[in-house]
């Protein structure tokens, strides 16, 4: 289902893979998170995704309220507190997505899937 805002003029249609897009670019601008990450369900493999396929470790659902619902599936850094890396990528992309959208952002679930070291 895709995003939707009603202007004055007509209707803007929002996909959820522009959503995922700009939401995987602001979390990995983020201090503490490495990448995301696209878990192999078949293999329980954890794989770092390049910068430009970031919305692979992102989901993007649209409430019937018109609402935004993101689940990231991450990987950070070791030896930073992952409560701070999860609540500064919340605030971020909570403002920045929801500034970009015009859409509300009902719920942010972050799912770490692994540690690395900063390089």
């Amino acid at each position: 289902m895709s995003g939707s805002i009603d202007s004055g003029l007509g209707r803007i249609i929002i996909d959820t893979d522009v959503i995922s897009a700009y939401a995987g670019s602001v979390a990995v601008e983020c201090f503490g998170i490495v990448g995301m990450a696209a878990v192999s369900m078949k293999d329980g493999l954890v794989k770092l995704l390049r910068r430009d396929s970031l919305q692979h470790g992102i989901s993007v659902q649209i409430t019937k309220h018109n609402k935004i619902r993101l689940s990231f599936h991450v990987i950070v850094a070791y030896g930073v507190n992952i409560g701070t890396i999860c609540e500064n990528l919340v605030n971020n992309v909570k403002y920045k997505v929801e500034a970009f959208t015009g859409m509300e952002i009902e719920k942010i679930n972050i799912y770490v899937e692994g540690i690395r070291g900063i390089d």
